[in-house]
């Protein structure tokens, strides 16, 4: 069996979550459950980053100790993300569980016993909010791009981890697999950085209680983004009591990362895991920023749309459909609600919500809600969607994929004009050329709600149940005749009912 792991990064805690939050958590889950669909062995990681030091200054602004402020806004706002935007995880991870910190404190003591750990000083730029240090040249105007702020200088002994020497054990690892860092751009970009030479990074930090400590040093923690990075694995330790599911899931990994951590993930992650004796990810996807006004998503900038506010309005299978059809996967994306709300009215509701309301009022009306099998040729190719859907899928094309499906609901509106069921319906003479169009209809449709369940898994279910078909998703069920013979269909009620744009907007 075939199995397929699949991360997102784990979310910074300081604030709430926004739309970029979402867009990469549904964009792992529909990725999940189209795998399901083709019966593959599946696992979902999420989760949330706790130890950074913008953390610290969060909870000391509110009067509250590290742990108290990072629970209560984990619980309130970071752990029910998934579920709100029906993203089906299976773990939730934390770096403040125990069951982190052992494993973290074990594999850079297996990093320190190969050879690759030493002691040193370190004096440069630090920018709180990236939890990152910065080179003069990375700055602009003295400042920090992505926040805004002006770095803070930080000199202390700390702990350092020889990535100097995995410079070329990287070159061979991205010349081996070309497919290791998608899109291609993002390849070039990752292996550009790592042939101009790498430096040695502090992997600790001096003075701050707030972190893992040291296992031989316990007075300073480990640096954040090595312990961030470290959850992909530590996760498969104690995700399930009493199994280690490393030898089952890893290195069949594919993380799913923003363009700005992209250094971490597809240089930094991967050396330390040499270093830790693993096997490096089967896959990093690093895709763009949705943004508002051509500016990043930030909570920093101010420039934020809430998630759950758009979920209120339009519900969660428009918001999944939103930021899966609104860009290339990989590519920055502009986000409005205006934009939400045109897609909405447009293509979830004429195109996909009124062909499946004529679709069932024509079958209730004019055969008494009886689908009957009939012969001819089926007006869509529901094999070539199967495989087009799939190829587009394995290749991180989300869009793509909705597009491929959207295709399909175009060219059966359009059948449904050119076949004027209603016309056939007024001769009995065309009775056989009525079942045929009816059928052609449901069983279309039934198609193409098995090649949507990934995307909108409340939507689909709803279109097998008004056309009384069976829910079972399996991917090879997108076929001609699928649907089977049933009675009972009635009219279907609006799949999207009317939003109105002005109270959408406010």
């Amino acid at each position: 069996m075939n199995r397929f792991y699949i991360t997102t990064p784990i979310y910074y805690v300081n604030s709430t979550p926004h739309i970029g939050h979402a867009y990469t958590t549904i964009a792992a889950d529909i990725l999940t459950r189209h795998h399901e669909q083709r019966g593959e062995d599946t696992f979902f990681l999420t989760g949330v980053d706790e130890h950074a030091s913008k953390n610290v200054r969060s909870a000391e602004e509110q009067g509250l100790d590290p742990k108290e402020f990072v629970d209560r806004i984990v619980e309130q706002h970071w752990r029910p993300l998934p579920a709100r935007v029906h993203a089906d995880v299976d773990f939730f991870i934390r770096t403040t569980d125990e069951g982190h910190r052992r494993f973290v404190q074990d594999f850079i003591e297996r990093i320190r016993e190969n050879g690759h750990i030493y002691e040193d000083v370190y004096a440069g730029l630090y920018c709180v909010g990236c939890e990152a240090f910065k080179s003069a040249d990375e700055l602009v105007d003295g400042k920090c791009p992505d926040h805004g702020i002006e770095p803070e200088w930080i000199e202390e002994k700390n702990w350092f981890f020889r990535l100097s020497a995995f410079q070329q054990p990287l070159l061979d690892l991205y010349d081996r697999r070309p497919d290791f860092v998608q899109p291609r751009f993002r390849y070039n970009e990752a292996r550009s950085f790592i042939a101009h030479g790498l430096q040695d990074f502090s992997l600790s930090r001096a003075g701050q209680p707030w972190g893992v400590p040291i296992p031989w040093d316990p007075d300073q923690v480990v640096y954040v983004w090595v312990d961030a990075l470290i959850n992909y694995l530590s996760a498969l330790t104690y995700a399930r009591p009493g199994e280690d599911l490393r030898d089952r899931y890893w290195p069949e990994v594919r993380h799913v990362i923003g363009k700005d951590i992209l250094r971490f993930h597809c240089v930094f992650w991967p050396a330390l895991l040499l270093a830790a004796g693993y096997e490096p990810p089967k896959q990093v996807f690093v895709h763009g920023y949705l943004q508002i006004g051509e500016r990043k998503i930030s909570k920093s900038l101010g420039n934020v749309i809430s998630p759950l506010d758009l979920l209120a309005i339009y519900g969660v299978d428009p918001v999944r459909f939103y930021v899966a059809r609104v860009t290339t996967f990989g590519q920055d994306g502009n986000a409005s609600v205006e934009d939400v709300h045109e897609r909405y009215e447009r293509e979830l509701a004429n195109d996909l919500g009124n062909l499946v309301s004529r679709t069932t009022a024509m079958i209730a009306r004019y055969r008494d809600g009886t689908l009957k099998r009939a012969g001819g040729s089926p007006p869509v190719d529901l094999e070539r969607l199967r495989e087009d859907v799939a190829e587009r899928l394995d290749a991180w094309d989300l869009s793509g994929g909705l597009e491929a499906i959207w295709s399909v609901v175009r060219d059966l509106n359009r059948y449904v004009e050119s076949s004027a069921p209603w016309q056939l319906a007024k001769d009995d003479a065309d009775a056989a050329a009525l079942d045929t169009v009816l059928y052609n209809l449901a069983d279309g449709l039934t198609g193409v709600a098995i090649a949507l369940a990934s995307y909108l898994p409340e939507t689909a279910p709803q279109i097998l149940d008004a056309l009384r078909q069976s829910r079972d998703l399996s991917w090879s069920r997108i076929a001609p005749g699928v649907a089977d013979e049933v009675e009972g269909i009635a009219a279907a009620s609006p799949l999207f009912p009317r939003v109105d744009l002005p109270a959408a907007a406010a």
